[in-house]
């Protein structure tokens, strides 16, 4: 990982714990992933594609991310886009 890509995954990983902590679920998740609505969303987890880690919590609804591998992953993204 070079120094730029670093840094821009610091300021994303700064950006999303502000704004959701450290775990993104529901809508947010949707979006901050980029798919395009609920159902894209659903068929990710149904055939395990979803980019992240995703997991449950015990007598909690919903699917949950955390913010340091959703930042991550985005970072990466833009590297492999050049």
């Amino acid at each position: 990982m070079n120094q730029s890509n670093k840094k821009l995954e610091e300021s994303l990983l700064h950006l999303l714990f502000k704004e959701y902590g450290p775990m993104v679920t529901g809508v947010d998740l949707v979006k901050v992933l980029g798919y395009p609505s609920d159902n894209a969303f659903r068929q990710s987890i149904s055939r395990k594609t979803v980019p992240v880690e995703i997991f449950d919590i015990p007598n909690r609804k919903g699917k949950f991310a955390l913010v340091t591998e959703i930042a991550s992953w985005l970072a990466a993204q833009k590297q492999n886009s050049k």
